[in-house]
């Protein structure tokens, strides 16, 4: 019995280890993207009002663009395999680590310069996954009830509507509802993810979660490059981040049964506070010039 113990626990540990990899190569993944659909974004910049729906295909013709696509679609799938093995609270707080990388890019692409205010920040994101990494416990065991899984795909759809509203602001309110809401969709996403009992074929067609998936994505993709275009990259990501982590947190907690390790639950609830309160700072430096300045301080002037 006591093998069978040992063992089990082995089998936990890599589980969760593996899952906390997968996390952290995600935000890398993110993290870059983010900083490359900038530089496209920017390219594209529209000053009309509103969100114009071929901004994503428009965006499609410029490779820095379609590489940042090819990175989110990699990272997400690493995200899924974070999200079958943690909580959602841990998944969701590690890819907002994310926002660390596209700072430091920043400062190379973007020219910007960082305080040691703000370098202090990207270290405060680290200590706080390095804190919520130490809590970390297995997924728990709740998928929610098919009625949960209609909401969540109503939800998305719900939040087309805001973006579009969100389009005809000034700016920045703009840029940083945009972000939210962008934020939002993809957090749907990851509850989604987190719902779905199971990945095989004949499931994922019958399950509503499975075009939550679809809808959140393009939402997601399509609202964060529209705060782009006229936003600052961080300040749009930090907004997205409190959208994609804060509520899919919650919700992991009070609806899906996760949990930190026994006794850890400070430490985990420590560590998410940390982490987030670092890329919120982050957001502060993220106000880029004007798209000219951008575009040459990237090395992309007239590269479409």
């Amino acid at each position: 019995m006591a093998d069978l113990r040992d063992r089990t626990g082995a089998i936990y540990r890599r589980c969760v280890w593996f899952g906390m990899v997968c996390a952290l190569f995600a935000a890398v993944c993110f993290g870059v993207a983010s900083a490359m659909q900038a530089v496209a974004a920017r390219t594209a910049r529209d000053d009309r009002q509103g969100i114009d729906p071929r901004l994503l295909i428009r965006l499609l013709g410029q490779w820095r663009y379609v590489v940042g696509i090819g990175l989110d679609i990699l990272g997400f799938v690493a995200q899924v395999a974070a999200l079958r093995s943690l909580p959602l609270f841990l998944v969701q707080a590690m890819v907002a680590g994310s926002i660390a990388v596209t700072a430091v890019l920043a400062t190379r692409w973007f020219g910007v310069v960082l305080s040691r205010a703000e370098w202090g920040s990207v270290v405060v994101v680290c200590a706080g996954l390095a804190l919520l990494g130490s809590a970390a416990e297995q997924e728990g065991a709740g998928h929610a009830g098919s009625l949960f899984h209609y909401s969540l795909l109503g939800a998305s759809l719900v939040l087309a509507v805001f973006g579009v509203v969100a389009g005809q602001l000034p700016d920045p309110t703009r840029t940083a509802a945009l972000g939210l809401i962008a934020g939002l969709s993809w957090g749907t996403l990851g509850i989604a993810v987190r719902v779905l009992p199971s990945l095989t074929p004949a499931v994922l067609v019958r399950d509503p979660a499975t075009y939550t998936l679809i809808v959140g994505g393009i939402l997601g993709a399509w609202f964060y490059a529209a705060a782009l275009q006229r936003g600052g990259v961080v300040a749009a990501t930090a907004t997205m981040l409190i959208g994609e982590t804060v509520p899919p947190a919650l919700i992991g907690v009070l609806l899906l049964g996760d949990h930190a390790r026994p006794g850890w639950l400070p430490v985990a609830a420590a560590g998410f506070v940390i982490a987030l309160i670092g890329a919120l700072v982050l957001a502060r430096f993220g106000e880029v010039g004007p798209p000219q300045d951008v575009l040459v301080t990237a090395g992309v002037d007239g590269d479409q």
